[in-house]
């Protein structure tokens, strides 16, 4: 009896070992394969905004890299949470992507109760897309002619001001939030589902004031049709070398911006990851590509998949301390 088991066993393992190469070859075939068909790019944000605008900038030198279409899918809604979710639940085989940004991939952990997704455990960072300044934008006809005015009006009108946001605790409200705790005052927020339709309030003048992204804000601030007071960089920035930084008007070590990255579902195997990672640094080092995202206000990315990870860990640890201390909360 014994000798039979014995056989039996041997004979189990022999067949797993001999379907092991088989099944293996077909497993690598598959993934160096990639891809053999569209790939979606999704972006949890209105059209317009800077999530939007660096997706299609970057989708053409990825579509001819990646030698099949990569379309641009937009997502809107609950602060660019619902595009990231997608993308999370979605097949880890690549065809799935997501614009990431640092709010939604690093700020939604500590804010919400019941996050839609783990924001360390459900996705694969790609690589760093990359970076803007946030301007503080006001209608080119507001009474105030810079932040110390604006600053002024607010504090003797407590709550009278609005300003806007693409959602609950993207950068742009965490940003008005550290300018009214760092100056004392009050404003009112009023979210929008990107920032694209921030734009037209404005210009109508029916909103007060954006600290948004400066990619979306940059063509209209150029002709005049809005203005900019201050930027939330350490120093200035090329595109607005006249726009004092809001550190400089009296409120040191005052900084924050967005960076936006492509990323997976968890799981994705290696060679796609690696494919991808060589199809977004061709994207962010092609010049022409880079000429276009530097005159739209970008500051381009790359770098490897471990570098994009590093930056979505220390980044989630800053801003849980910062959310933590303004006291913002998404039930």
């Amino acid at each position: 009896m014994q000798s039979m088991i014995d056989r039996r066993h041997l004979l189990g393992a022999g067949a797993a070992l001999a379907a092991a190469p088989v099944l293996a070859p077909r497993q690598a075939l598959a993934q160096s394969d990639y891809p053999n068909r569209s790939v979606t790019m999704l972006v949890g944000f209105a059209p317009g905004g800077g999530t939007d605008i660096i997706a299609r900038l970057l989708a053409p030198t990825l579509q001819a890299e990646l030698g099949q279409p990569v379309a641009v899918e937009n997502r809107a809604g609950a602060s660019g949470t619902v595009a990231s979710a997608a993308a999370a639940r979605a097949k880890p085989d690549g065809y799935t992507l997501v614009m990431g940004t640092v709010s939604t991939q690093s700020v939604v952990g500590p804010l919400m109760r019941n996050p839609p997704y783990d924001q360390a455990r459900d996705f694969t960072p790609l690589m760093l897309a990359g970076t803007v300044p946030l301007v503080a934008v006001v209608p080119a006809n507001a009474p105030y002619k810079d932040l110390a005015g604006l600053i002024a009006f607010a504090k003797a009108n407590p709550g009278k001001l609005n300003y806007a946001s693409s959602g609950i605790a993207t950068q742009q409200h965490l940003a008005a939030e550290m300018l009214c705790q760092a100056a004392g005052i009050q404003m009112t927020h009023v979210p929008y589902r990107g920032t694209g339709p921030v734009l037209n309030d404005l210009m109508a003048g029916t909103l007060d004031l954006a600290i948004d992204t400066l990619p979306t804000h940059l063509p209209h601030l150029r002709a005049g049709t809005t203005k900019a007071l201050a930027v939330t960089m350490p120093a200035r920035v090329a595109s607005l070398p006249e726009v004092p930084t809001i550190a400089e008007l009296g409120y040191p070590g005052f900084e924050i911006n967005v960076w936006y990255m492509m990323l997976g579902p968890a799981g994705l195997p290696a060679p796609v990851v690696d494919r991808c990672v060589r199809a977004g640094n061709k994207a962010v080092s092609d010049p022409m590509i880079r000429t276009r995202l530097e005159e739209a206000g970008f500051i381009p990315g790359g770098g490897s998949a471990e570098d994009a990870a590093n930056l979505v860990r220390r980044e989630a640890e800053r801003y849980a301390a910062l959310v933590q201390k303004a006291g913002i909360r998404i039930d």
